[in-house]
C-alpha cells in the first residue's frame, strides 16, 4: 500500500486528551486491496472519464461571436453557421452534464465501503487508502469543474440559444443528433447553478446519509476526520516531506477545502459552528500561508460555495478569517 500508512500518532486519546491526526494518506502510490478492488474498479471507470470531462470544460470555446452576427443577422447563411457551432458544444455539455449522473451513481457506493461497520473513520482512511485516494479525486475533479464552469460564461449563453433555437423549430423531432425537451430542461437546471457538480455531490452524500439512517455520524465524522488529516499532513514536516510531487500538495489543498464545503453541504448544522468536527480556523490559516495562485480559489471556494459561513451560529472570527 505504497507508503502505507506511517508516522501513526496513534490515537491513544481519553476523554481527556486529544486526538491526533498524524496519519500519511498516499496519494501518490496506494493501491487497491483484494476487499477495494470491486468498488475500486468500479469508481476507477468513472474517474477516467472525469480526465475527459475536465479538458473538455477548461477548453471550453463558446459561440458568442457566431450567436451575436445570427442575431443581428437573421439569414439563412448566418443562422445555419451559428447552428453549426453550437451543436458540437451542446453535445460537450451533454457529455458532462451525463458525468455527473456517473458521479451521483458512484459517489454512495465509495461511501459505503468508507462509511460505518467494524471500523471508526481513522480506522477507514489507515485501512481504505485506495478508496480514500479515490475520494480525494472526486472532491478536486468538483473544485475544477465547478471552478471552469464559473469563470465560463460562454456555457449558458450558448445552451440558452440552443434552446431558443430548437424549441422554436422542435428540432429535437427530426432526425438530427441533438438532445430531447426533457433532457434540455434537465440540463438547464444543471448549468444554472453556480457549482453544478457540488450540487451534485452534496446532494448524493446527503442521500447517502438519509438512506444510512444509522451512519449519520460517522459520514460527517469520516469527512470531518479526512479534512483534518489532510490539514495535519500540510502542517507536519515529516508527513509533507513524504509527498513528492508537487501536483500532489495542491491535491491535498484542494481535497482539505472541498471536505470542508462537502461536510457544510450535508451536516444539519454545518462546518463553521462551534463543535463542527472540522478545524475550519485552521484550514483557512493554512491557506493564507500560501501563495496567492494557490490560496484564492480555495479561499472563495469557501466563501462563496459553502452553505453555512453566514449563519448567525458562524462564530465573528471565522468570518473575519473568510472576509475578502
Amino acid at each position: 500500500m505504497g507508503k502505507l500508512l506511517s508516522l501513526l500518532a496513534r490515537d491513544e486519546s481519553t476523554c481527556c486528551t486529544p486526538k491526533t491526526y498524524d496519519v500519511f494518506l498516499d496519494f501518490e502510490n496506494a493501491a487497491p486491496t483484494d476487499l477495494e478492488r470491486e468498488v475500486y474498479e468500479e469508481v476507477d471507470h468513472v474517474l477516467r472519464q472525469s480526465e475527459i470531462v475536465l479538458d473538455e470544460i477548461q477548453c471550453y470555446k463558446g459561440a458568442g461571436k457566431e450567436i451575436r452576427e445570427a442575431i443581428a443577422d437573421p439569414s439563412p447563411e448566418c443562422q445555419e453557421k451559428a447552428w453549426n457551432i453550437v451543436i458540437p458544444l451542446v453535445e460537450k455539455l451533454k457529455r458532462c452534464y451525463e458525468h455527473s449522473l456517473e458521479l451521483e451513481r458512484i459517489v454512495p457506493k465509495l461511501l459505503g465501503q468508507l462509511v460505518g461497520g467494524r471500523l471508526n473513520p481513522t480506522q477507514h482512511l489507515e485501512t481504505q487508502q485506495a478508496l480514500v485516494k479515490q475520494l480525494a479525486e472526486i472532491l478536486e475533479f468538483v473544485l475544477k469543474f465547478d471552478e471552469y464552469k464559473m469563470k465560463t460564461p460562454a456555457i449558458q449563453n450558448d445552451f440558452s440559444y440552443y434552446r431558443r433555437i430548437a424549441s422554436r423549430q422542435r428540432l429535437d423531432q427530426t432526425n438530427e443528433m441533438i438532445i430531447s425537451t426533457e433532457l434540455a430542461n434537465r440540463m438547464s437546471l444543471f448549468y444554472a447553478h453556480a457549482t453544478p457538480m457540488l450540487k451534485v455531490l452534496s446532494e448524493a452524500t446527503s442521500k447517502f446519509v438519509q438512506d444510512n439512517s444509522d451512519n449519520v455520524d460517522n459520514t460527517t465524522e469520516t469527512l470531518g476526520t479526512m479534512a483534518k488529516v489532510c490539514l495535519r499532513m500540510l502542517e507536519n514536516p515529516k508527513l509533507l516531506a513524504q509527498i513528492e510531487r508537487e501536483e500532489t500538495h495542491l491535491l491535498l489543498l484542494r481535497v482539505m477545502v472541498g471536505l470542508v464545503i462537502l461536510y457544510d453541504h450535508v451536516h444539519p448544522v454545518g462546518a463553521f459552528a462551534r463543535g463542527a468536527h472540522v478545524d475550519v480556523k485552521g484550514c483557512v490559516r493554512l491557506l493564507q500561508a500560501q501563495p496567492a495562485v494557490k490560496a484564492e480559489p480555495l479561499l472563495n471556494a469557501l466563501r462563496y460555495t459553502t452553505k453555512h459561513l453566514n449563519e448567525d451560529n458562524t462564530p465573528k472570527n471565522i468570518r473575519n478569517l473568510l472576509a475578502a
